[in-house]
This record gives C-alpha cells, structure tokens and sequence, in this order.
C-alpha cells in the first residue's frame, strides 16, 4: 500500500484455504465398518459428530473474520485511492479548463485600456501640436 520501495513499503498477503470435511474433521456418515465414519446409532456417535461440526464451524468462523478483515483493509484502500484519482483529475481540469467568460471579460478590459491609453496619447500629441502652433 506505500508507494515507495524497500523497507518501509506495506503489504497485505491473503492466503487461500482449500476447505473439506477431512481438512475440518468432520466424519463421515455410512457404515460402521469403514474407518473413520459413523453411523449416529448411539449418543457417543452423536457427541463425537457434534464435536467435529462445532469444531469446523470455529474454523470457518475464524476463517471468514480473517478474509473480511482483509477485505475492510483492501476496501478503504479502494475508496482512498479512488478519492485521491478524483481529487486530482479535479485539480487537472481546474488547471486546464479556463471559464471562457471570465478569459473573454479580461480580454476585453485589456483592449479597452490599450484603445483609452491610445487615445490619450493622441490626445496629449495634439495639445503639444497647439501650443507650439501658438508659439509659432
């Protein structure tokens, strides 16, 4: 999550976990015979099924609390980082996008200075002109 490298850069590992009843402990139902099955016959069948069901439900419960701790972390990254692309496309385009009213107003103030300026220089010329006329 830091852009930098090196030491000080941040990461989220998530491990995937390939989940069945044999990884869980749950036993299997069916015929007595086989090796680890059951066949909820007697109570100590059905304490050992409730056991091995209680067991994988902790399992899946601590596992489904990891996944959704890291998806809260990825997710306020996505929100941050989408907010931060926005900001600074907003900033972008306030840089680039001029109000062409505001530009054509201060266009036009500036070409009525330049026209008065003009005009009282002329102005200021021909006053000069009759007083050395008069002198003259």
């Amino acid at each position: 999550f830091n852009e930098k490298t090196g030491k000080n850069q941040t990461k989220l590992d998530v491990q995937g976990t390939q989940l069945n009843s044999d990884n869980l402990g749950i036993v299997k139902a069916g015929n007595t015979q086989l090796a680890g099955t059951t066949n909820f016959q007697n109570d100590s069948d059905l304490e050992a099924a409730t056991k091995s069901l209680t067991g994988a439900l902790t399992s899946l419960k601590s596992l489904s609390s990891t996944f959704g701790a890291n998806l809260s972390v990825v997710q306020t990254r996505q929100d941050f980082t989408k907010d931060m692309a926005n900001t600074l496309t907003t900033g972008a385009d306030n840089l680039v996008n001029a109000d062409l009213n505001q530009e054509a107003a201060s266009l036009l103030a500036l070409q009525t200075r330049q026209q008065l300026s003009q005009q009282a220089l002329s102005l200021a010329n021909q006053a000069d002109q009759g007083v050395l006329r008069l002198l003259g």
